[in-house]
C-alpha cells in the first residue's frame, strides 16, 4: 500500500515519511526531556537526548514505516528510581510524548494557517502537504498514546491513578493483557475495513478542521487526486 504511494506519488511519500519522522522525533525527545529534567539521566547516557531521528529508529517499525506507512521508534528508557518522585514524575515523563505532540500540531496548524491561508505558497506544494501532515499525525498519535493500555503512555497515569491494592487485578489485566488486545484492534483496523479507532480518528479530523480553518478529510483527498 505504501509502496504504491512511494512509487506513484513520491512527493506525496516524502512528505508523509519526513512528517512522521519529525512527529516521532519530537515525541521521543520530549520523552528524554523531561526525563532528565526530573532527574534521571538514562536516556541520554543512551544518546536518546537528540533531535536526530536515527537515534530514535526502530528496524521493525520502520521497516512496516516504509511497507505501510505507519510505524513506531525506539522507545525511551528511564530509571524511575532516579526520578525525584518516582510515581508522578514517571507520568510526566510519559504524558511529555503526547504532550509535545500537540504543541507541535498547534504550531504546524498555526503555520499553515499563515503560510497557506495568507497565500504565502500554494495550497499543495510540499511544505503545505508537509505541515498539514504534521497537524494530522501529531493529533492521532497524541490521542493514541493517552490510550490506557500498557504499553501507551496513558497507562502510566493509568497505573498511578489505580496504585491502590484493591485495584491490582485491573492493573494486571492492563499490564498483561493490553497489549495483546491493542495489537488486535491495530491489526483489524490496518487489514480490515473495520474503524476500531474512531474514538481517535473523528476527534483528530475535528479538531485538524480548527487548526487549518477549513475541511481536513477534504485536503486530504485533494492531496491523492492532484499527485
Amino acid at each position: 500500500m505504501f509502496l504504491n504511494l512511494l512509487l506513484g506519488s513520491p512527493a506525496v511519500a516524502i512528505a508523509w515519511l519526513s512528517a512522521i519522522a519529525f512527529t516521532l522525533t519530537i515525541h521521543e525527545f520530549s520523552h528524554a526531556l523531561v526525563a532528565k529534567l526530573r532527574g534521571d539521566k538514562t536516556a541520554e547516557y543512551e544518546g536518546r537526548l537528540t533531535l536526530n531521528p536515527l537515534a530514535h529508529v526502530d528496524p521493525t517499525g520502520l521497516i512496516l514505516l516504509l511497507l505501510f506507512g505507519f510505524g513506531w521508534a525506539k522507545p525511551v528508557p528511564y530509571n524511575p528510581y532516579n526520578l525525584k518522585d518516582p510515581k508522578w514524575d514517571a507520568v510526566k515523563v510519559a504524558l511529555a510524548g503526547p504532550g509535545s505532540n500537540l504543541v507541535m500540531a498547534l504550531v504546524s496548524g498555526v503555520a499553515f494557517r499563515v503560510l497557506v491561508g495568507g497565500g504565502i505558497i500554494a495550497p499543495l506544494n510540499l511544505l503545505s502537504i508537509f505541515l498539514f501532515l504534521s497537524v494530522l499525525l501529531n493529533l492521532f498519535l497524541m490521542l493514541f498514546n493517552i490510550i490506557p493500555v500498557h504499553p501507551l503512555d496513558g497507562s502510566k497515569l493509568f497505573f498511578a491513578l489505580f496504585d491502590s491494592p484493591k485495584y491490582q487485578e485491573l492493573r494486571m489485566f492492563v499490564a498483561t493483557r493490553g497489549p495483546q488486545i491493542l495489537m488486535i484492534a491495530v491489526l483489524v483496523s490496518a487489514f480490515t475495513s473495520i474503524n476500531i479507532f474512531f474514538f481517535i480518528s473523528e476527534p483528530a479530523f475535528a479538531i485538524c478542521d480548527g487548526l487549518i480553518g477549513g475541511s481536513c478529510n477534504g485536503y486530504f483527498a485533494s492531496i491523492f487526486r492532484t499527485f
